[in-house]
């Protein structure tokens, strides 16, 4: 992976929580996050003394090359968020511009922690569908805006592959959202992966969630292994 070919694009701990659901017990939890990128999340989270792994490409590249990247491509995410504005739910946030610093200001907490902890274990540097953990290394594991968000660029198997292998590393696992980035229509590939994991014995289940910011992602697919 090419540095050029990443748009960095950060969320808070505030955001994984609703797009999650995430309870203060879920956060007391072993904790994964995949494909986090440059949000706060793990920052945030581990300032709380939480148990926290974040999973991504991205964290073989310092903090100085990802502020510059960050910096390069801020007005083109910006300019194309404003042509595609009536595609999202402006109530919690108010203002592309509002949205523009919550992102800038997520970005920033993880580009200062990222600095001073890429070596300590907490950001790895690995992407599905294979992870560098051993079974049931979590409790829980988080995947946002990358697994069925991007259906037109990652193929329905390795949709399945990536979500066994989440599966694999830990209890129960959360996508968040369902939707299609090109069309905000359910994924293509949503309903043959639950059909696939469910012959594997893994039980799945699209569950409400209180957040909407893309227009329609209401949705988080919660899979968990039958023990």
């Amino acid at each position: 992976m090419q540095l050029s070919d990443v748009i960095p694009w950060g969320r808070s701990l505030d955001e994984y929580t609703q797009m999650f659901a995430l309870t203060t017990d879920d956060l007391a939890k072993r904790l994964l996050g995949c494909g986090d990128g440059p949000a706060s999340f793990n920052a945030e989270l581990s300032a709380r003394d939480g148990d926290i792994t974040s999973v991504d490409p991205i964290y073989r590249f310092d903090a100085e090359q990802i502020r510059v990247r960050i910096n390069a491509v801020y007005p083109e995410v910006m300019a194309q968020l404003a042509r595609h504005r009536d595609d999202y739910v402006w109530t919690r946030i108010e203002s592309i511009e509002a949205l523009g610093q919550a992102r800038l200001q997520a970005m920033h907490a993880f580009l200062e922690d990222y600095a001073q902890h890429r070596g300590s274990g907490r950001y790895i540097d690995a992407a599905l569908p294979a992870l560098p953990f051993a079974d049931d290394s979590f409790d829980l594991a988080v995947c946002s805006h990358y697994l069925f968000l991007y259906s037109a660029h990652v193929s329905q198997h390795a949709h399945l592959q990536s979500m066994v292998e989440l599966c694999r590393v830990a209890h129960e696992v959360r996508v968040y959202p369902l939707l299609s980035l090109n069309d905000n229509r359910p994924s293509p590939h949503l309903e043959p992966v639950m059909s696939a994991l469910t012959q594997l014995g893994i039980t799945v289940s699209r569950v409400p969630v209180d957040y909407e910011f893309q227009k329609g992602a209401t949705e988080m697919l919660v899979a968990r292994r039958v023990e």
